[in-house]
């Protein structure tokens, strides 16, 4: 199991979440922790973006799911879009598994989530 590390950091673009390693429920808390502090960044940003980069998790267990859809969710009550950075199966299978990819926003890379911003 690959130790988790999570940062997060605001820019002129949006504030960004950048995540490492296996998620699962020992250590949940600190990502959930990122995201309750990026969504209160966010809150006053311009962009109101939060862009989760799950490009480099390992593992994305049900608490990663359940925790990813929260900050969704307070995000979408707050007025802060969400976006999740991921291309491959460790993230991606169980987002579709579970139908989320329905409604998490999801890019294959982190330019492209910020691409996004510039069109609309």
């Amino acid at each position: 199991m690959e130790v988790l590390a999570v940062g997060h950091e605001a820019n002129g673009d949006a504030v960004v979440v950048r995540v490492k390693g296996d998620i699962d429920s020992s250590n949940v808390g600190e990502l959930a922790t990122h995201l309750t502090a990026a969504l209160q960044v966010a809150a006053t940003h311009p962009e109101r973006l939060v862009i989760v980069d799950l490009q480099s998790v390992n593992f994305f267990g049900s608490a990663a799911l359940n925790a990813v859809l929260e900050c969704h969710e307070e995000g979408k009550a707050a007025g802060t879009s969400v976006r999740l950075v991921a291309d491959h199966d460790h993230v991606l299978r169980p987002i579709q598994v579970t139908e989320l990819d329905r409604i998490l926003d999801i890019s294959p890379t982190l330019a492209d989530a910020l691409q996004r911003n510039r069109r609309q």
